[in-house]
């Protein structure tokens, strides 16, 4: 499995993750996908206090039960919860759900009404403690990273992590390139669209399936691969199947060549710069 650079922290990290967003439908499968991934070097895995009401870390807790060490271990605070005190009391419940010691990285979900001073006061009493060892963000736009930056410090938030995916490429206008300016890390939710992928009927769909034929591969993988051709990028597609697990694995270290990324352009166009979108 490839690994990249996680922003200012110099951690080495699965470039292709596992997401567990609604992974809560049934825990059995999610847990031996969640293992599986695991096997095939997917250790960078995801989760948050809101999915499922906690029960997603639990199942995620599970999952990672002897095999916490060599993970890294991504959760969410809900932004309702993210004053100094709601911050820190949401971080050890999570903790508690998901049978650890430590988060790798602590990400405020979205920005919210409590001031992000608290919340990154929060964010460095639990680094201090041990308990998280770096943290960043979630569904931040330009303005709002340059805040953050200004409020924590430079080198101090990792990531930002977003909806992006072929047809949703809005982060590709300014926040992409502000992130690789920044050394930041993007990391991408929905890489797939949440159930939208491409239909192989259509103009798109069919330019993804000539690029996986020539490489051997399957469309998925091939769109994950467009997506990770910046280096600051990293992808945390969800897969509650096992096979599907395995195809998302597939797509690590698969290069697109100029060709085939300029194909892809011009199928999923980018469109005209807007605001930063969410599901």
């Amino acid at each position: 499995m490839e690994t990249r650079r996680f922003g200012p922290t110099g951690r080495a990290v699965a470039a292709v993750g596992q997401g567990t967003w609604m992974m809560e439908a049934d825990p059995r499968a999610a847990v031996a996908a969640l293992r599986k991934g695991l096997d095939l070097g997917m250790t960078h895995v995801d989760t948050a206090e809101m999915y499922g009401s906690g029960r997603v870390e639990e199942i995620v807790g599970e999952a990672l039960a002897a095999r916490r060490e060599g993970v890294f271990l991504v959760s969410k605070v809900l932004p309702s919860n993210a004053s100094y005190e709601g911050t820190v009391r949401a971080c050890e419940q999570s903790l508690a759900r998901l049978r650890t010691d430590r988060l790798d990285c602590y990400l405020l979900h979205w920005p919210g009404n409590h001031a992000l001073e608290d919340t990154f006061r929060a964010f460095e009493k639990l680094r201090k403690d041990g308990k998280i060892l770096s943290y960043g963000v979630s569904n931040f736009d330009v303005d709002e990273m340059e805040k953050a930056v200004r409020v924590a410090g430079a080198g101090n938030v990792a990531c930002n992590q977003v909806l992006y995916h072929v047809e949703e490429r809005a982060v590709e206008h300014a926040l992409l390139p502000w992130c690789e300016a920044h050394g930041i890390a993007l990391v991408a939710y929905s890489p797939f669209g949440q159930g939208k992928f491409p239909s192989p009927r259509s103009a798109g769909g069919q330019t993804l399936e000539e690029i996986a034929r020539a490489h051997g591969t399957t469309p998925r993988r091939a769109a994950l691969a467009f997506l990770l051709r910046s280096p600051v990028v990293f992808v945390i597609p969800k897969a509650s199947q096992v096979g599907h697990v395995e195809e998302n694995a597939g797509a690590s270290g698969l290069e697109l060549s100029l060709p085939e990324v300029a194909a892809l352009d011009r199928a999923f166009p980018r469109g005209e710069p807007r605001p930063l979108p969410t599901l």
